[in-house]
């Protein structure tokens, strides 16, 4: 079976002004289940990382590394489409470099078409 880490912003530290108007923690979570529902159902394993805005993320990301090898980590787009996030996502590509260097990467646009994003590159 195919492993998948998701990484994302846990939703309740996500400053919503930054996003487009039809997004909210709702639609997020909504989305987020539908993905894996789809990628589970392909017989993928998901696992889901939740990230803080950068003091623990390194840390949190490196447990899941170090407990499994995945075939794919998707990186959210809440992370890489917001400027402020910069150095957050330069710590996650550098975690993901130098412990998981051969799993593929990807990245989604919101999180409806996370799974679309996995199939492109497993």
């Amino acid at each position: 079976m195919k492993k998948v880490l998701l990484i994302g912003i846990d939703p309740k530290l996500i400053d919503f002004n930054n996003l487009p108007q039809d997004i909210d923690i709702e639609l997020i979570r909504r989305e987020a289940i539908q993905a894996n529902q789809k990628l589970s159902e392909l017989g993928y394993e998901i696992y889901n990382c939740f990230t803080d805005l950068g003091e623990t993320a390194e840390s949190t990301i490196l447990e899941f590394l170090n407990n499994n090898r995945f075939d794919c980590i998707m990186i959210g787009a809440g992370i890489r489409m917001i400027n402020a996030h910069l150095f957050l996502l330069e710590k996650i590509i550098n975690v993901i470099h130098s412990n998981a260097a051969q799993s593929k990467i990807c990245f989604n646009t919101r999180p409806s078409d996370s799974y679309e994003a996995v199939l492109r590159w497993i």
